[in-house]
């Protein structure tokens, strides 16, 4: 007989709060989460031993993840909830999740499950993109949050999105030595930061804090970069960079972070069967959400970034309503004025987010004019010119048949770094929109596992 017990994927913002809200209803859920303690990439936490202070690790959200870590502690602590921490989803059907947890393979079956799966970096290829000392600014942000350590002594942050400004700041603020911030999307116009102002206050204060407080330490912030290129033999040495007003210009520097955005995490919705639809405002094909989270499945949720990119703040909303979503369906009788209170939020929290992908957004002709020798997969080592060939003899060629005939995209990653890069090469090739790319079908294991283990499923 199928379980009955809720299941959450994730246990970040968005997963904590979903089994709050259920355990507050009486449900004992199962929480899996990929890292070995609650908090997510945005709250990750430090391994046992490490003490440093939250206001260093997580500056000014340091309270949110000091209760979301506090929380999640008591419902461990309480038995409230089974939470399975080191523990990889890495394919799903209508009845069960499968997992891996330190090599041991199972299969766990839910009757709701709950997708709080998060988000990862969006990855453009460029010149010098696979020399050692080149990471995402997730990465970055990860090594200084978990480890307390520089990903170098000299570095430099490039790409576009809030994320950008924020990993520059609490590097610095961690005593490392940032030498400059290229920003690919021009400085925001008055118009556009006056309507991000009206949406959230508070939220884009805290940006332009960040932007002033580097400002203030010397920090070059560079916007409207059009192209920039990482240099080196077998290691990062330096970046060039060039805007268009002025020529190239170099900068020596020993590491570099970089990054487009974010992009959801959403293979297990995939893999599931839920509808996607193509997100303008993500640049990216997302799972169809209706009211509450729901998604076209009667028994799967979407919560947080891994619905759509929101932030923290966001993650957490979503995660509440989600759970409030599971109790209604399940005959539940919920709080209605809490449940439209969250949805308000959530409302006002879109058009905050809007705002802000408009000043943001990735350059939609990164790779017009790449070079043929440009890595397109590092997995595979796939390069440009490689695409450019097979589409001169198949030129009809979808995203998917690119896969198969190029390898694109079938390598370790699945697709998760390349297929953003992929998808806006195929379309420019072919003179259509991106919307007009197909998305890349998932396939299991959406991430490396043991191979003995994927083939025997119980």
């Amino acid at each position: 007989m199928m379980a009955q017990v809720p299941v959450i994927v994730g246990a970040g913002p968005a997963g904590i709060r979903a089994a709050q809200v259920l355990v507050q209803a009486g449900l004992r859920s199962i929480v899996i989460d990929e890292a070995p303690k609650p908090g997510g990439q945005i709250y990750r936490q430090q391994p046992e031993g490490f003490t440093r202070d939250a206001r260093k690790l997580y500056g000014f959200e340091h309270r949110k993840a000091s209760a979301l870590h506090d929380t999640a502690r008591d419902l461990i602590a309480s038995g409230q909830i089974d939470y399975r921490p080191n523990t990889l989803a890495w394919d799903a059907d209508e009845q069960q999740l499968y997992v891996t947890c330190h090599g041991q393979h199972d299969a766990i079956p839910y009757q709701k499950v709950i997708l709080a799966t998060g988000a990862t970096d969006r990855v453009l290829p460029f010149e010098g993109w696979t020399l050692p000392g080149v990471y995402t600014l997730g990465g970055a942000q990860i090594a200084l949050k978990y480890q307390g350590c520089a990903i170098g002594q000299r570095m430099v942050l490039a790409g576009t999105g809030p994320l950008l400004y924020l990993v520059a700041y609490q590097y610095c603020k961690a005593g490392a030595q940032v030498l400059a911030v290229l920003d690919t999307s021009p400085f925001p116009k008055l118009r556009q930061g006056l309507q991000a102002f009206s949406a959230d206050a508070g939220l884009i204060a805290k940006g332009i804090y960040y932007m002033a407080w580097l400002r203030t330490r010397g920090i070059p912030l560079m916007h409207g970069v059009a192209t920039f290129c990482v240099n080196g033999n077998e290691a990062v040495e330096s970046i060039s960079w060039q805007t268009p007003q002025a020529a190239m210009q170099t900068l020596e520097c020993d590491a570099v972070a970089c990054g487009f955005g974010l992009r959801s995490e959403n293979q297990l919705a995939s893999l599931l069967g839920c509808d996607f639809v193509f997100d303008q405002q993500d640049q990216g094909w997302q799972p169809q959400v209706q009211a509450g989270g729901r998604s076209s499945l009667p028994n799967v949720y979407l919560a947080g970034d891994g619905m759509r990119i929101g932030g923290a703040d966001m993650a957490e909303l979503t995660g509440m309503e989600c759970a409030y979503s599971v109790l209604q369906d399940l005959g539940i009788a919920c709080e209605k004025k809490q449940v439209a209170q969250l949805a308000r939020r959530i409302t006002r929290g879109r058009k905050t987010r809007q705002c802000i992908d408009t000043m943001f957004a990735p350059p939609a002709h990164w790779l017009d004019a790449a070079a043929d020798t440009l890595t397109l997969c590092r997995c595979e080592e796939i390069c440009v010119g490689d695409v450019r060939q097979m589409l001169r003899d198949d030129p009809l060629s979808g995203l998917n048949r690119m896969k198969a005939l190029s390898r694109v995209g079938m390598g370790r990653c699945q697709g998760r770094m390349c297929a953003a890069g992929a998808s806006m090469l195929l379309a420019h090739e072919q003179g259509i929109a991106l919307s007009a790319v197909e998305r890349l079908r998932n396939q299991p294991p959406i991430k490396p596992i043991q191979i003995g283990r994927a083939a025997c499923k119980p």
